[in-house]
């Protein structure tokens, strides 16, 4: 069962654990300069918009409501991550599938319905707080950037030579109950909220967006320490996101999107916080070789001389925060006080 409440969705699985629920949610960010330079994490900006797709059927073509799922806004170029959140106070660990336009982000392989080990194709959470891109060597990835499908520009189109799907594609499977027991028994108490269900002339998305390589960044994505068994894959939920550009989310929602980003320059200037986050206690998995072999899309863009960046100049980094798993868990935020 999927839920939806102030733009963050909730995956729950009560017929596995009482506990058995998963927070994700998108966060607005800085797009990083595309420079082949590794950066730290920006901030998160706040959360994108999500609205449910059937809420606008009416506006919305077939293909569309076929998938179901939800809709989020992004301009072109804008950069986003995926925030992994327990759910209402639990913790309980679920393996999560991210896939852009069906390719993989963790492993570079097509979209497949069954979780894998060799290459890992999904996420431990909350052992991974967070993803901001594609798993391009160990400790790197390149940054998610939103460009139009049928320009050259996703990984989709680099990999499979079609721009089809587009958009972001979630899996989440629990652990199943007996291995959760097993590791952590009833430490964790289930929280009381009451959600809203969310069920998974039209306006033209004949220009779908899907998510590009962008900049380098300094992020590991951990291993699975429980193996590919403990996942109760008999309880697997699914969601399509669709990305609706800026005009299409008007259309489509009758609400304005969210503003413009910052540029990096203003970032800078704004003396927003730059972070690492690093579990000492975890193993880092290699990265993909399919996805290292990606283009960004400055390179992309220089190719085609096109200038599909801009303001991507290089910057200085300077206050960095030092993130870990000690605690709790601490989170990207917006420093009090700051305008974007």
């Amino acid at each position: 069962m999927i839920t939806l409440e102030r733009d963050r969705m909730t995956f729950r699985f009560p017929e596995v654990h009482p506990d058995a629920e998963c927070g994700i949610e998108f966060q607005r960010t800085l797009r990083i300069p595309d420079d082949d330079r590794d950066y730290p994490l920006p901030a998160g900006l706040g959360r994108f918009p999500l609205r449910h797709v059937d809420d606008f059927a009416d506006r919305l073509p077939g293909k569309t409501l076929h998938r179901g799922g939800v809709v989020m806004p992004m301009h072109q170029a804008e950069a986003m991550w995926v925030n992994f959140d327990a759910a209402w106070g639990s913790s309980y660990p679920c393996a999560v599938k991210v896939a852009a336009g069906k390719v993989c982000a963790v492993s570079g392989e097509p979209w497949s319905e069954h979780l894998a080990a060799d290459p890992q194709n999904y996420l431990v959470v909350p052992n991974q707080p967070w993803l901001d891109g594609y798993c391009v060597e160990e400790g790197i990835i390149r940054q998610f950037v939103a460009m139009p499908l049928g320009e050259g520009y996703t990984a989709e189109e680099q990999l499979t030579g079609a721009a089809e799907h587009g958009g972001l594609q979630l899996s989440v499977c629990p652990m199943k109950r007996e291995v959760y027991e097993k590791f952590f028994g009833d430490r964790f108490g289930v929280g009381e909220a009451i959600r809203e269900v969310c069920y998974g002339p039209p306006v033209a998305l004949s220009h779908e967006m899907g998510l590009a390589p962008g900049g380098r960044m300094r992020q590991e994505i951990y291993d699975d320490d429980y193996g590919v068994e403990a996942w109760d894959e008999r309880h697997t939920s699914r969601c399509f996101v669709t990305i609706a550009n800026s005009m299409q989310w008007l259309a489509i929602t009758g609400e304005r999107p969210p503003t413009d980003p910052p540029t990096a320059r203003q970032y800078t200037d704004a003396g927003l916080p730059w972070f690492d986050y690093y579990d000492g206690d975890r193993k880092a998995i290699s990265g993909s070789e399919t996805l290292a072999g990606l283009k960004s899309v400055a390179a992309t863009g220089r190719e085609k001389r096109e200038s599909p960046l801009p303001e991507d100049d290089p910057l200085g980094v300077s206050q960095i925060v030092r993130l870990g798993p000690a605690g709790e868990r601490a989170v990207r935020e917006y420093p009090a006080g700051r305008e974007s």
